[in-house]
């Protein structure tokens, strides 16, 4: 079987193309399954839209998440499309996200950190000038963080979890005893971690997250799952035979994807 759960489009500002588009694009590449799951609103902010290039609008919500129930209907005999969302994790505004959710019946929902401290984790300026005790810092602050999210109960998977290194490569040199520690808690909660390709559209290329942590990953039980991280219509299911092959090299036996909230395994 051949999945997707990580897409984006026109809503949030920085994607090619209408949710259409990658349903018809996921087909032409003979996906069994399709998950929309495009940036979530800042809904701790004040404003309806503070970053339209970034995330969609709150009152755009509804509308996100019905196109989405309209399309999986209409497409029903030829794919599966499943209701996704890929959420921002903030602390201090967790229980209002978990609120909005509950609302809506999503198949599954990825927690992702895209800021520490107020600053992008793609932010090329960040590391500049910081000594290495600094560096180390920011590395265990940003994985507290995903921590954090996996012990919050909100999510099935966890978005790309090495994404610091995008425009710095250098992030997965820094040592830190951080990552192995919130591998096994994420083993703990009992979270699928996704393997997600577009890594090759950034200075590090490759894949989030390394080969190194998904080993450890195994080590500690985490599932897996794939997300391309499209944001044209193109590049839905990039790589996914790629990424299947190293996962079986690895030493995975399946893989996983979610309906309904329940995780659906699939053999490797």
């Amino acid at each position: 079987m051949k999945f997707d759960l990580h897409t984006h489009h026109d809503r949030c500002g920085h994607a090619e193309g209408v949710i259409r588009d990658y349903i018809e694009s996921a087909i032409e590449q003979g996906l069994q399954a399709i998950g929309i799951s495009d940036h979530s609103p800042y809904f701790g902010d004040r404003e309806d839209q503070p970053w339209p290039g970034i995330a969609m609008a709150k009152s755009d919500f509804a509308s996100y998440v019905a196109e989405v129930l309209k399309l999986k209907e209409e497409y029903k005999d030829r794919i599966e499309v499943l209701l996704g969302v890929e959420s921002d994790f903030f602390p201090e505004h967790a229980d209002l996200y978990r609120g909005v959710y509950e609302q809506y019946p999503f198949d599954y929902i990825i927690g992702s950190v895209h800021k520490t401290e107020g600053v992008s984790i793609f932010n090329r300026k960040r590391w500049k000038g910081l000594s290495n005790a600094e560096k180390v810092r920011q590395k265990e602050i940003y994985y507290d963080l995903i921590r954090q999210s996996a012990e919050s109960g909100m999510f099935q998977i966890l978005g790309h979890i090495d994404a610091m290194k995008g425009y710095y490569p250098e992030f997965s040199a820094i040592e830190t005893d951080a990552v192995e520690h919130t591998l096994r808690v994420i083993g703990e909660n009992g979270m699928a971690i996704e393997i997600n390709t577009s890594g090759k559209t950034k200075d590090c290329g490759g894949w989030y997250p390394s080969d190194d942590i998904l080993e450890r990953a195994l080590h500690y039980g985490v599932s897996v799952t794939f997300g391309s991280d499209a944001h044209v219509p193109s590049r839905v299911g990039d790589e996914f035979e790629q990424v299947k092959r190293r996962l079986k090299e690895i030493g995975y036996k399946e893989w996983v994807f979610f309906r309904q909230k329940a995780r659906v395994p699939v053999e490797l």
